[in-house]
């Protein structure tokens, strides 16, 4: 009885949720897009993987695995006194399929039927973008928009649905990326069917959309300036209707109405507003910081590349419009992931909120800050001592 009156309750509150206007065109202000817009991506999901259909029997327990996260600000106050007193059955999937109908499912937009039934599914920004502060428990809490779900498996995800689990090489593709990662070059979906970019797939982590302000160019390799990213990423990735064109990567789809290229202006002055966050109070050596950042601009040379104030050297080029980039040959980089670029290198990456994002590197190669240290040392022949690589740790740490 108790679980029937939960649900009830949660299903009461959730058909007074202004969830209209939410998908498509829907909102023009920058936070409520990053949050709620699909750009009519149900097309993808919902109309050709079926992801709905799958989702309808996943429990909250198994979406929380995935690193799906709950936005505990939308749950009604019997639920959050329910979830600490541990009489929520996060075992039921009828649960998953009310806290979509709140929408307090970070980054997925689900349409309930007035009987409880999932009949569509889209994903926005914020699924990839976004995490929570595990206020409430781990995986519920407050938004932290422009932090990478490192926890979050999309291809596991991805391989949910009936349409993926039919064909096993194809879920045993997307179920390889692990945790935290994502191919945005493996294909592309024209508003009907996939495109194939590559033959294999080479993920690559997740990055933050914080802190972009004053680093010029997002991606790892450079190709545009964020709303060339987010057009290629809402369109070719999230399944968004829209258009997008880059002939440098023989890419080119055109649907009408484009509901993605009008929302980017104001997506990105949001973006834009997201600051790095400040490293946690003690969680860094201030003395040994004050000494990493002077060896930081000093004998081991990291500020010619990373370059203050956003540490980057991504905009030397001879235009703000032209990113200045790097071969992977110039650091030992992974070069194959560069190679399916439009650029074929790298930019150096900006380093503000580095202490919140580990692996690092575009392919998680580095499981922390002294293994990132340790490779430049090693490839640029540094000669640092060991507790001058410690002393570089901490600064890291402290931007």
């Amino acid at each position: 009885m108790k679980r029937l009156a939960l649900i009830a309750a949660i299903y009461a509150i959730a058909l007074g949720a202004a969830i209209a206007g939410q998908t498509g065109s829907g909102p023009t202000d920058g936070r409520q897009i990053f949050r709620f817009n699909t750009f009519g991506d149900e097309q993808l999901w919902t109309d050709t993987l079926q992801l709905h259909k799958a989702v309808q029997s996943v429990s909250p327990a198994a979406a929380l695995n995935v690193g799906l996260k709950v936005d505990v600000e939308v749950l009604p106050a019997t639920v959050i006194d329910a979830l600490k007193a541990g009489t929520v059955n996060l075992n039921d999937p009828a649960v998953t399929v009310q806290l979509l109908a709140l929408n307090a499912v970070v980054g997925v937009i689900g349409r309930v039927s007035a009987t409880g039934a999932l009949q569509s599914i889209g994903i926005t920004c914020a699924l990839c973008h976004s995490t929570v502060d595990n206020s409430l428990a781990p995986g519920i809490g407050r938004r932290l928009d422009g932090w990478p779900n490192r926890d979050l498996n999309v291809g596991a995800i991805i391989a949910l649905s009936p349409v993926i689990a039919s064909n096993p090489t194809a879920a045993a593709v997307y179920t390889g990326w692990g945790r935290g990662k994502y191919d945005a070059r493996l294909h592309a979906f024209n508003g009907t069917s996939f495109i194939e970019l590559n033959r294999s797939t080479l993920p690559v982590v997740i990055p933050p959309a914080y802190g972009l302000r004053q680093a010029g160019f997002e991606t790892f390799t450079g190709d545009g300036p964020i709303s060339y990213w987010n057009s290629y990423v809402g369109v070719t990735q999230m399944g968004g209707h829209g258009s997008f064109s880059d002939p440098r990567i023989g890419l080119s789809i055109t649907q009408t109405p484009d509901l993605v290229t009008p929302a980017l202006p104001a997506l990105l002055d949001y973006q834009l507003s997201l600051r790095a966050p400040d490293p946690p109070r003690g969680s860094f050596d201030v003395v040994a910081a004050q000494r990493g950042r002077q060896l930081f601009n000093g004998s081991a040379r990291c500020d010619m590349c990373h370059t203050p104030p956003a540490f980057t050297d991504v905009l030397r080029g001879p235009s703000r419009t032209v990113p200045f980039l790097h071969a992977p040959s110039e650091t030992s980089m992974e070069p194959a992931y560069a190679s399916r670029s439009a650029t074929g290198k790298y930019r150096t990456t900006p380093l503000r909120g580095l202490w919140q994002h580990p692996p690092y590197f575009h392919d998680g190669s580095a499981a922390d800050l002294l293994a990132v240290v340790n490779h430049y040392d090693k490839v640029l022949s540094l000669g640092l001592t060991a507790a001058q690589k410690t002393d570089l740790v901490e600064f890291l740490k402290s931007l």
